[in-house]
């Protein structure tokens, strides 16, 4: 009988696909521990969202938690992080140096394993990547990123690109360990897993360790895995209550269960996972789980959204007010993947999609071509599986202001520590690898947060459960008022407590309208008579940056605020040339569509 291996991924993957990653280490160490004592010795220990979500969202740094895993763990515990090729763990694309500092922190930081994958399945993405992974003496699982296309379409995504894909690795030399497919979406249909599992298993014989990576979003991940399986892969993720099934991976238990009957099976002691489940279940018991990360979304399967996305862009639409869109959102997403060139649907470009689709939906379908959707399409992450519609590249080519590119990424990106080094100088922060690695994997277009970290602001944005007392406190003082939508639809918000957990509800009227980029009206100076232009927002988002303050002369098209929303950065900029008048947002605030932000005088 053949045992299957598995990676635990729940303090991981897990957190992501149920807490948009955003879950304190002190929290979770107990759960460590009792996994550790259960006999699992392959646990994923951080990587993908878990790294930039600790500085942005926990106020903790992400190598001080790897350091408190590792410890937990114990010095035999194989962990493993998620690397996403060229971007790592960052932002945005790094340059070589950056990725090389990649490495060599995770291993420093206690990590053994790296699973890394690109989400065009470009392995030029994947060559130098992956050589500073095995370079820094870490194993390097290398992976082909997997999903279903929309309907209508084809070109890519079924097992002759797949195995495609793998004799392009085999043919540029990357060194790797093991090989993963993975689903982050869960959509790819067994029989698709099955045929591409067993044609890799028949190119490459039976000496390298082949993984199976998907999610239960979809209700599948059981059915792929067994199919997998039977195909010839030799190991699978699998989470442990509370984050297993929904958009986490398949159950551990429900998988051994599965595997009853057949030659295989998972050498686990059914009774202490049982125990290591209950300690693990207490130490999240204050958590607020998104009902979305604990069921069947069958809608992924037109459009396919991660579980480690959906509820991570859940939960920032429910910072920003914004939840009620979700569904017109990932509808839309659909034809974003179907124009977009079919990357897969994984980090960073299941957010590329997602931002696409918000905009599509809350400015008007094309109106604003995001920036990250926009640079895929333009070629400046690497080359997507099919080229992207002709239409959509004259967009992006004109609003974004650059060519179409078919180079390496890598080639126009300038080295980055120079530049982290000068940031830290210059702000008097200690010079560290860590810092240096900080400061050039949370730079954004607006600002860089991993400065924001290092110089104290440690804002913490956990969703916990709150008691009947705080929520009434809470009741009492903003007194569940109606929040007109400005942009004159009739929408309306409301904030109802049943039982003691705190809903906000969105009554619309039935134009259903949404407000564009930015509304702009005309009003006259009440003591002056002088002619002000009220500044409102055109998105719901939180104020990221001030540019601007009373008094202040401004530029025609000089940004006042940055607005953030889904990760995306959008600009708040003078209709012309005057003086700010007033100022009605403050940084960190959430605004609706619509709000007053500035009037110019």
């Amino acid at each position: 009988m053949k045992k299957i291996r598995f990676m635990d991924t729940s303090l991981r993957d897990g957190f992501q696909s149920v807490f948009g990653a955003r879950v304190l280490t002190d929290d979770f160490i107990p759960a460590i521990e009792a996994a550790v004592n259960a006999g699992i010795d392959y646990l994923e220990a951080g990587g993908g969202a878990r790294f930039q979500s600790l500085f942005m969202y926990c106020g903790e740094s992400a190598f001080d938690m790897m350091d408190r895993f590792r410890n937990a763990a114990g010095e035999s515990a194989h962990l493993q992080t998620l690397a996403r090729g060229i971007n790592v763990v960052a932002l945005s694309a790094q340059p070589r140096d950056m990725i090389d500092l990649h490495a060599k922190m995770f291993k420093k930081h206690g990590m053994t394993h790296i699973r890394n994958f690109d989400a065009l399945n470009d392995v030029r993405n994947l060559v130098y990547s992956g050589q500073c992974i095995k370079n820094a003496g870490l194993h390097h699982q290398i992976s082909i990123t997997m999903m279903e296309l929309p309907p209508g379409c084809s070109g890519a995504h079924d097992p002759s690109f797949y195995i495609k894909t793998l004799k392009e690795i085999l043919d540029s030399g990357v060194p790797f360990d093991s090989l993963c497919f993975k689903d982050a979406s869960g959509t790819s249909n067994p029989n698709k897993v099955y045929e591409t599992i067993k044609a890799a298993r028949k190119l490459m014989g039976t000496e390298v360790t082949v993984w199976m990576h998907s999610h239960e979003t979809a209700g599948v991940g059981i059915a792929q895995y067994k199919a997998a399986i039977e195909a010839g892969c030799d190991g699978v993720c699998l989470a442990r209550s509370p984050l297993s099934g929904g958009t986490c991976q398949p159950d551990l238990l429900s998988m051994w269960h599965a595997l009853k009957g057949t030659q295989y099976t998972l050498d686990i002691d059914v009774r202490k996972i049982q125990e290591a489940n209950r300690v693990q279940e207490e130490c999240l018991k204050d958590y607020f789980f998104p009902p979305e990360a604990q069921r069947v979304s069958s809608e992924v399967i037109l459009s396919p959204m991660p579980g480690g996305a959906l509820t991570a862009n859940t939960m920032m639409m429910r910072d920003t007010g914004t939840l009620h869109l979700y569904p017109k959102v990932i509808e839309a997403m659909s034809e974003c993947v179907a124009r977009g060139g079919f990357g897969t649907s994984v980090t960073p470009v299941s957010q590329f999609y997602f931002q696409q689709a918000y905009a599509n939906v809350t400015q008007g379908p094309w109106k604003k071509i995001t920036d990250g959707y926009g640079k895929m399409v333009l070629g400046y992450f690497g080359r997507t599986p099919v080229r992207p519609d002709p239409e959509i590249v004259k967009i992006a080519e004109k609003q974004l202001g650059v060519p179409f590119f078919d180079g390496d990424p890598l080639d126009v990106l300038e080295p980055g520590i120079p530049k982290a080094l000068e940031i830290l100088k210059k702000e008097g922060i200690p010079v560290t690898d860590e810092n240096i690695f900080i400061i050039g994997a949370l730079a954004t277009a607006g600002g860089n947060k991993g400065l924001d970290f290092l110089k104290g602001n440690k804002p913490i944005n956990v969703r916990k459960i709150k008691t009947k007392t705080e929520d009434q406190q809470e009741s009492a003082s903003k007194a569940s008022k109606t929040v007109p939508n400005a942009s004159g639809t009739g929408s309306s918000q409301y904030k109802v407590t049943v039982d003691g957990i705190t809903y906000r509800v969105m009554v619309e009227d039935e134009t259903g309208e949404i407000a564009g980029l930015a509304e702009i009206s005309k009003a006259p100076g009440e003591a002056s008579g002088r002619s002000l232009v009220e500044i409102k927002a055109g998105i719901p988002g939180n104020v990221y940056e001030i540019y601007c303050s009373a008094g202040k002369r401004v530029k025609k098209g000089e940004t006042l605020v940055i607005l953030e929303a889904m990760k995306m950065e959008t600009p708040v900029v003078s209709p012309r040339d005057g003086t700010v008048e007033s100022l009605h947002v403050q940084k960190g605030q959430t605004v609706q569509t619509g709000q007053l932000i500035a009037t110019i005088a």
